[in-house]
């Protein structure tokens, strides 16, 4: 079981990591474009979808809302830092 765990948590990272690399082009093209890091209406979107998804495969939304909300305040947090605040 430990192992399996591992191994799911590798698979977790590779994912985030595969994240990360979309943020950073999104933050590109929001530069380009002169958008925020922050888009309010995104960032619920996100979170209704991964509520949403969590519902589906028996998981608490609350719990996973939660979770979220973390690793998009990050991504946020990333973009601002190649964007600046404003």
């Amino acid at each position: 079981i430990r192992a399996e765990i591992d191994r799911i948590d590798a698979e977790l990272v590779a994912l985030l990591a595969s994240r990360v690399s979309f943020i950073d082009r999104a933050a590109q093209i929001k530069a380009e474009i002169g958008m925020p890091a922050r888009v309010t209406d995104r960032v619920e979107e996100v979170v209704a979808n991964v509520r949403r998804l969590a519902a589906e495969h028996d998981l608490p939304p609350d719990m996973i809302e939660k979770l979220w909300r973390k690793l998009i305040e990050w991504s946020i947090e990333r973009e601002e830092s190649q964007l600046g605040k404003d």
